[in-house]
Formats: C-alpha cells, structure tokens, sequence
C-alpha cells in the first residue's frame, strides 16, 4: 500500500507542487501543525525519502543548494544537512569541521569567518571542484528551503538553541526540523519554543518513553531514527512508535547505500518500506526515488 501511495504521490508532485525551476516540492507548510499532520503516522501515507547531505552525485557538491535543487528534480524529498560554526560566530552548512574534503580551502572551519568560507569553491564527492558553488550560511539554506522542502538539522558543533535562534528569526519551524540524540536536548528545544519539532533518535522502547518523561507531546517528534540497519527484531519498536503516531526512519547512508550495485540498492530500499519504515535518509536520495517509484 505505502509503494502505491509513493507512485501516487510522486505524480501529484509533478503536476500540483512543480515549481518555476522544475523542481518537485513537498507541500507548502504554511504553519507547524501542517507540519505535524503531514508527518503524523497513517498506514496510508507514502514514504517520505531524505537526502543526506543532498546526496552523491557528481558536479553537485553536497550540502550545496545545488545538490538540493539537483536532488528535487528528481522527486519530492527533505534533506538532512550539518551546521558549523565559524570564526565570527556565524553558521554554515559544512559537514566536516575542517574545509578540505568539501571545498578548495584548508584547515578548521572554525579558523574562518563566514565570509571566507562562502568565498571558497566547493568539490563534489569524487573531488572534483564545481565552479560557481559555495557554502551556504543556515540563514540561506532555511530560506531557499520554505516552500520546497523540509530540512533536518543535525548536531554538530553549533549550539542547539543558537540554531533555535535562527530558525525562530526566520519563522521557519514548519519547515525546520532539529536531531536531537537525547530527551534532554528535544527538552531544552520546546522549552524554547513550543513549534520545536525534532529528528529524534530512537534505538529502544525505554529511549522513546525517555521523551514522554520529559514531556515532549508526541505530536513534536516528527521523526523517530531507529538507525542504520533494517531489522526484524524492530518491529514491535515501529509498532510502538507508529501508535504513538511517529514515522520511522532508517538511514541507508551507511549501510544499504554501499551495496555494490543499484539493482542491490534498489531492492534493499523496497525491502525497508516494506518492513515497516516510513522514511529512508540516502546519500543516494535519487536512486530511492526511482526504486520506489518503479516499485
């Protein structure tokens, strides 16, 4: 039923949601609630698929706009993505804390203002540098994102109410998700601000009653990661989570995505919908697309 609704969805996409650009977008969140309900658990629903970091695709460096664009030509997605302190204080969107596998600099990001880090050009996963692309701040990701697509923040060195701040700034919570790996850190993010919705990670039933201790409603945990592999034995894990009306996710980046062939992969991401999942983050968010959709 999920594989006939992504099919379904994907052609809703391509008619109603295409942009200018033709790019393929996810609904227009206008506030969190609309956010809320389109992450809300329902057997119906058709599976959403991440881009981590934008993917691997060659010429689109990842963690570029570009990347993201690129990626959206394809299908509907969101995209997780890595915030990272600079000199000033500033954020930019970088995985790494040190410049050289990503772009044409050197040395610690954190040694540069934002400035000198968008100045640099970027290189794409095979290391070949891309002209005429560059870092972009988290202020310009959140902004290009608002009516595209949803991103996910992950933790890296940035503070977590700093990028509160930011996405408050830009009234952007209906279209921003934060990961948080604790109880403790999705706490401190609703004590903030009510509309937080979180990435969380789940790998357990007593870590996901560790959130209802702390008194995250459930409807705030838009995503419950239950890591990177798909297993059997989750199941009664997905079936308490999905009571509780949360998707699960299983992130393929460092598992599945490094089977040797596409036919491989293409099977392996049919076989984790099919098991329960509803989201699957990929460094190869296109191939999951198609082999869902062709499912």
């Amino acid at each position: 039923m999920k594989l006939q609704n992504w099919v379904a969805g994907i052609a809703i996409s391509a008619t109603v949601f295409a942009s200018a650009q033709k790019i393929h977008t996810l609904p227009k969140f206008k506030t969190v609630d609309d956010t809320k309900k389109f992450f809300h658990y329902d057997l119906k629903s058709a599976p959403i698929v991440s881009g981590h970091r934008g993917g691997d695709v060659a010429g689109f460096p990842e963690n570029s706009i570009s990347a993201f664009e690129h990626a959206l030509q394809a299908a509907p997605m969101m995209f997780e993505t890595d915030p990272h302190l600079t000199k000033d204080n500033k954020i930019v969107i970088m995985h790494d804390p040190t410049l050289d596998r990503t772009t044409l600099g050197h040395g610690k990001v954190k040694d540069y203002t934002l400035a000198e880090v968008q100045a640099l050009g970027m290189k794409d996963f095979q290391g070949n540098p891309v002209p005429n692309v560059h870092p972009p701040s988290l202020e310009e990701a959140i902004k290009w994102a608002k009516g595209k697509t949803i991103l996910n923040l992950d933790i890296k060195d940035v503070p977590q109410i700093q990028k509160a701040e930011v996405v408050k700034k830009l009234d952007a919570f209906a279209w921003t998700l934060f990961t948080v790996h604790k109880a403790e850190q999705a706490k401190m993010l609703y004590d903030f601000d009510k509309r937080a919705l979180f990435a969380a990670v789940i790998f357990t039933e007593e870590q996901m009653k560790s959130y209802e201790a702390a008194g995250i409603p459930w409807s705030n945990i838009a995503i419950a990661y239950v890591g990177s592999k798909n297993k059997p034995e989750n199941k009664a894990l997905y079936d308490e989570l999905h009571k509780r009306g949360m998707k699960v996710m299983v992130a393929a980046a460092p598992s599945y995505d490094k089977l040797p062939t596409e036919a491989e992969r293409a099977e392996a991401y049919r076989q984790i919908i099919k098991d329960g999942a509803d989201i699957i983050e990929s460094d190869h968010p296109i191939e999951v697309a198609a082999a869902l959709k062709k499912k």
